[in-house]
């Protein structure tokens, strides 16, 4: 039977991995301002709110263009799927479901196979104004690129896939990968 001690240590390839880790941060030394987490985190606020200047006069809210750019990208999706890729509260996102849809940029429907399940695409409309965000969101992150070189850039994007696939493989070996399933399951769920 195994301790309390054995059940929370990690795998041993995750140990291992630990312990060649270069500890860039220590308690003793920590700075706000060398946080990778508090710089994108400023990073993220900054690039919202130019966004969202440049979106005003369509009346979309950042909620409302990530949502929109998200079904965009994967086409049309379960609420539940939507709700864990865009890491937003079910409760309010239902409501700003409500608001695209008053302004006629989706469309929502019940799945025949399961009635709880709901799904949501694009309309007509919703296609044409999420052209125009592609738009927006190149003038944006070019404008917080500017004075970076190609080589530059492509590095920041392999830096950061890095550390997503990191805390991605932190969350698989802690087992939360399961924790996630919360919702019923859409028909898109056997493909992730």
């Amino acid at each position: 039977m195994p301790t309390s001690k054995s059940r929370s240590k990690p795998p041993d390839a995750v140990e291992a991995a630990a312990d060649r880790q270069i500890k860039f941060y220590r308690p003793e030394s920590y700075q706000r301002s060398e946080s990778v987490g508090w710089m994108l985190r400023k990073l993220k606020t900054s690039i919202t709110r130019q966004a969202d200047l440049r979106l005003q006069d369509a009346g979309l809210t950042h909620a409302q263009w990530g949502t929109l750019i998200t079904l965009r990208h994967h086409g049309a999706s379960c609420t539940a799927h939507l709700v864990r890729e865009l890491d937003v509260d079910a409760g309010a996102f239902t409501r700003l479901l409500d608001r695209l849809e008053a302004k006629g940029l989706i469309q929502r429907e019940r799945s025949e196979q399961d009635r709880r399940v709901v799904m949501v695409r694009l309309s007509e409309e919703g296609l044409r104004v999420t052209a125009e965000l592609h738009t927006v969101l190149s003038d944006v992150f070019n404008a917080h690129l500017s004075g970076f070189s190609h080589a530059e850039w492509r590095l920041l994007l392999s830096l950061l896939q890095r550390m997503i696939d990191n805390g991605e493989a932190l969350l698989e070996a802690a087992g939360g990968a399961k924790a996630v399933r919360s919702y019923p399951l859409c028909d898109s769920d056997s493909e992730d």
